[in-house]
């Protein structure tokens, strides 16, 4: 048989593979993300895995290599209710994706990162004591504790608006995402990131 009869040898890994792998559950792309608040970009890390099987968990500080929406779907599992429900969460935030989509026409990865952004309190209020007596004493908050922060308001917020209400879960978050990426005040977690920046300003 000649070499012009040969079959082919199998192509490459093609660009159709190549997207797919770094798309987020499969549809949205995470190359392209802006970040507006360089303090917290370090800590906000973005990419396709969704799942990473817990590998960072015995490694301090490694928390801030997990994808962003890794982060955002284990604080929505620290629930009395949802407690080690990862698969439910997981649909509860692809479900929000395609709302958040559907009304905005945006890549919702970007929409989470500036809701992140907009939600990370700057200052905060810690107690001191001073001959028995407690004043509070304002102080910076680090970048990485800004994030922390930003993802407890959005859980805490979702878990406000849809915990015995007719609002179903996903509804609520794509609602939190989308108002807090607005920096909307009315929302749960660009809220309480104002009042903790309110109560500092007060004991500066």
């Amino acid at each position: 048989m000649s070499a012009e009869d040969s079959p082919e040898p199998d192509a490459p890994a093609g660009t159709d593979e190549d997207t797919t792998s770094a798309q987020l559950f499969g549809e949205w792309d995470v190359t392209d993300i802006e970040f507006q608040d360089p303090s917290t970009e370090r800590y906000i890390t973005v990419t396709p895995i969704a799942h990473t099987m817990g590998r960072h968990t015995d490694k301090q500080f490694k928390k801030s290599q997990i994808s962003i929406v890794e982060r955002l779907i284990n604080r929505l599992m620290q629930t009395e209710e949802n407690t080690g429900k990862k698969q439910l969460a997981t649909t509860l935030v692809r479900d929000a994706f395609d709302i958040i989509h559907e009304r905005s026409e945006e890549n919702p990865v970007q929409v989470l990162v500036t809701a992140v952004e907009n939600s990370a309190p700057r200052e905060e209020t810690v107690r001191l004591k001073y001959g028995g007596i407690s004043v509070p004493k304002a102080v910076d908050v680090s970048p990485q504790r800004r994030v922390d922060q930003a993802l407890k308001f959005l859980a805490e917020g979702v878990y406000g608006d849809s915990f015995k209400t007719t609002t179903d879960a996903e509804e609520a978050l794509a609602q939190q995402l989308m108002g807090a990426a607005n920096n909307d005040v009315g929302t749960y977690a660009v809220n309480q990131k104002e009042e903790k920046e309110r109560v500092a300003a007060a004991a500066r």
